[in-house]
């Protein structure tokens, strides 16, 4: 079944799971598609079997809190920032729920995580300026790089590079093997006074990167070239909540929710809106992505819904 625009209208809440009792600040699913894992303000993790459409475990971090989960290519683990006591980075086991690794560094809140799509490289970014590098098999920083703000960062599909968004206006690129040297490529966009930069996505096909903001606007660019392709709004972001955006698994199509509970969708190439759809959510859908290999997507405020399409095309 192929997404087209009269698919994406039709998706409609499947299932809504009230696990937790504060906002689901991040969720990831797996690269197979099975399991999705969230974490939450309460300091949970909820892990959910997405083809049972279940929550299957629920963990704790009470200590260090849990914010920007993201599962790593073992089976069972996954790496996490800490929102209370620290800014370390930790590993954890869900096997046996034991950590495996801490990783120290950053002096302030971690604010991006992204591990590298085929191997044990992760990057992070944090309000401390700086962006490292890490390696899962060692507690010791890989690479450190200073920058002029706060950062946002992710790796492309080919896990060769890396995009970090810094200051809300410039996006640079970075080869993996020869980061010191310094970005390969700096794209300056335009500054926006009203809005700060809160994510960075590559699509899929790594033709495109997507820079979310704590406003009310996406911004699609070119990732050869740099170029504002479109830029996205009409969705209510007023209290200047980090909203997720994400591309389908096509990299045809991108979402993002709203404060109000509703998710927008808007075709890459056009530019245009497609498809504007309600779930009910209780407040700002601050979580939203496509699952990797099935037909269905996930969004988030303190409950997660999993959603399916109506028709088949």
């Amino acid at each position: 079944m192929k997404l087209t625009d009269n698919v994406l209208r039709s998706f409609r809440v499947a299932k809504v799971f009230r696990e937790n009792s504060d906002k689901i600040n991040c969720f990831d699913f797996s690269s197979n598609g099975e399991t999705v894992i969230s974490s939450s303000d309460d300091d949970s993790i909820v892990l959910y079997d997405c083809q049972e459409g279940k929550p299957k475990r629920t963990l704790y971090s009470k200590k260090y809190g849990v914010d920007l989960i993201r599962y790593t290519h073992a089976a069972n683990t996954v790496v996490y920032s800490s929102n209370k006591i620290d800014d370390t980075i930790r590993y954890l086991s869900l096997h046996d729920n034991k950590y495996i690794r801490y990783f120290p560094g950053h002096n302030k809140r971690v604010v991006a995580l992204s591990m590298s799509p085929v191997d044990d490289t992760f990057i992070s970014g944090s309000l401390d300026k700086t962006i490292r590098l890490w390696d899962l098999r060692s507690p010791n920083c890989q690479g450190l790089m200073h920058l002029q703000g706060k950062p946002v960062c992710s790796f492309d599909p080919e896990g060769l590079i890396f995009a970090a968004g810094v200051n809300s206006e410039m996006v640079k690129l970075y080869d993996l093997r020869s980061f010191d040297k310094g970005p390969f490529a700096t794209f300056k966009l335009p500054y926006e006074r009203t809005c700060e930069w809160t994510g960075l996505k590559f699509s899929n096909d790594g033709k495109l990167i997507l820079v979310s903001t704590n406003g009310g606007t996406l911004r699609l660019l070119d990732a050869f070239k740099g170029a504002v392709l479109h830029s996205f709004g009409g969705y209510n972001n007023s209290k200047g909540v980090i909203l997720e955006a994400s591309f389908t698994p096509d990299s045809q199509f991108i979402m993002i929710g709203s404060e109000d509970g509703k998710i927008h969708v808007w075709n890459a190439e056009s530019g245009m809106k497609v498809a504007l759809l309600d779930g009910k959510h209780t407040g700002p859908v601050t979580c939203l992505q496509f699952n990797p290999k099935f037909m269905t997507f996930a969004s988030a405020c303190s409950n997660m819904a999993f959603w399916l399409p109506t028709i088949d095309d």
